[in-house]
């Protein structure tokens, strides 16, 4: 999230790009899941699962203690302002949701949770294994229906207690190592997720003097919500033929099943993969891709060319920049339209075929460092070959591509009374639009405006 002020956007946006094949505007309506009722337990690991599925049109309502969940004691806090309504974390990752204070370990509580359970579609949770067992409000308790590999009861056995309340239910549960797998796991942080799971090795530098590099921005957690939504959006579809199911969804293994081919580079060929500068970590080292441009930004160049028309196009435009002299490959790089196509065999074997290879790689390096990264991305992009300029997160919210997309997302925001930029949705639905809804619900906002909900059916 920016400050409006402080975003340089009038200068992004006078960059056009050229547009080959645009996306309608998407047309004012409901979202995908209107009418989908979520309830969130509020917690970390439900966070951005649960904006997603509020983005997408899902009315979601976070159950909150009274003291307000965890994340919003998360740092950093809008102008260094320690208040549980000012964590950027919260604000970033619960966009469009209603708030409701309820404290489960108390009669009342779960009175309240259970009511609106009954008007519910989605479960979302993340709370350790058997405690909502032992509240007597997990998914056995809310459906009648067994779980058999609940902690909190023995294969087979039915809940206790009060009736169930909804048996289409679909209950989410997002735990480290899923709910069958003993060892708790209560205190991993997304830092260790990437590492027990297996992302982090495959991140890093070509010196392996330094240590693996974790991603930053919770990409262990994000990771995990992303294959809880996904699954969400599996068992609505499944609803009408098996009624609702309970879904555990394993955090380390979602993220062991991200790591490209490493874990089954090593469960098929006993391969370990290497992290690279920039690029993908495997068994054995690839050239660099990464170069510097003329205003100091870096570009990963992906794979150079291998096709005549790619070929072509480095040498149009070495001549159409008046760099054809002064690039001592240009002879070599003429050749590549003589190639059908330069495949990683005939490369390996034939000594020119290689060195035509690495003529086109050394051209988009020289090309690069004469002109902007900017320049350089839409320069390739624009002529078949793939590029990518290395952008902080700032200057991602003014690129022009995602500013003539919408992608930035003016809010207002209550507690600074202003607006303020926030990354809106990835998606874009023409017909049934995903959108942010409005900033994170300040605590209990909408309790009396649920109780009367409930009272009212």
């Amino acid at each position: 999230m920016a400050d409006l002020s402080d975003a340089d956007r009038p200068d992004a946006a006078a960059r056009r790009l050229p547009v080959t094949h645009p996306t309608p505007p998407p047309v004012e309506g409901p979202g995908p899941l209107h009418g989908i009722r979520v309830v969130e337990i509020a917690h970390p690991f439900t966070a951005f699962a649960g904006r997603l599925l509020a983005d997408a049109g899902a009315d979601v309502i976070l159950i909150e203690p009274p003291d307000g969940a965890e994340q919003r004691y998360h740092e950093p806090f809008a102008d260094d302002r320690v208040d549980r309504e000012m964590s950027l974390s919260w604000w970033a990752e619960n966009t469009g949701k209603r708030s409701a204070v309820a404290d489960l370990e108390t009669g009342p509580g779960r009175q309240f949770f259970r009511q609106l359970i009954e008007t519910g579609d989605v479960l979302l949770e993340a709370e350790r294994p058997g405690y909502l067992a032992e509240l007597g409000i997990d998914y056995p308790d809310l459906t009648g229906r067994p779980i058999d590999d609940d902690p909190g009861r023995k294969p087979g056995e039915q809940a206790s207690g009060p009736p169930p309340v909804h048996g289409g239910l679909i209950h989410v549960s997002i735990s480290p190592f899923g709910r069958d797998e003993a060892g708790g796991g209560e205190d991993m942080t997304d830092l260790t997720l990437l590492a027990r799971g297996g992302p982090m090795w495959s991140c890093g530098y070509d010196d392996h003097d330094l240590p693996p590099v974790r991603g930053r921005g919770n990409q262990g957690i994000r990771i995990s919500a992303h294959f809880a939504v996904m699954s969400v959006l599996t068992a609505l579809l499944a609803r009408s033929r098996h009624g609702g199911q309970f879904i555990d969804v394993s955090m380390v293994a979602a993220a062991n099943v991200t790591t490209e081919f490493a874990s089954y580079g090593w469960l098929a060929a006993r391969e370990t993969v290497q992290r690279q500068t920039g690029r993908h970590a495997t068994p054995r080292p690839s050239e660099p891709t990464q170069v510097r441009c003329a205003d100091g930004r870096y570009l990963n160049t992906g794979v150079p060319p291998r096709s005549p028309q790619e070929f072509d196009a480095l040498v149009g435009w070495l001549d159409e920049l008046g760099l054809s002299d002064e690039f001592p490959m240009t002879a070599l790089l003429a050749m590549g339209s003589e190639y059908q196509y330069l495949s990683l065999q005939m490369i390996q074997e034939d000594p020119l075929a290689g060195e035509v290879f690495g003529a086109g790689r050394e051209a988009m390096a020289f090309i690069a460092s004469r002109v902007s990264a900017h320049e350089a991305f839409v320069g390739f992009q624009s002529r078949g070959i793939a590029a990518g300029v290395v952008w902080s997160p700032d200057e991602t919210m003014t690129d022009p591509h995602f500013v003539e997309r919408g992608f930035p997302v003016e809010l207002y925001q209550p507690q600074l009374n202003r607006s303020v930029l926030y990354p809106g949705p990835p998606i874009r639905f023409t017909a049934s639009p995903m959108v942010v809804r409005g900033p994170a619900p300040e605590l209990g906002a909408h309790t009396a405006e649920i109780q009367g909900e409930l009272d009212s059916q």
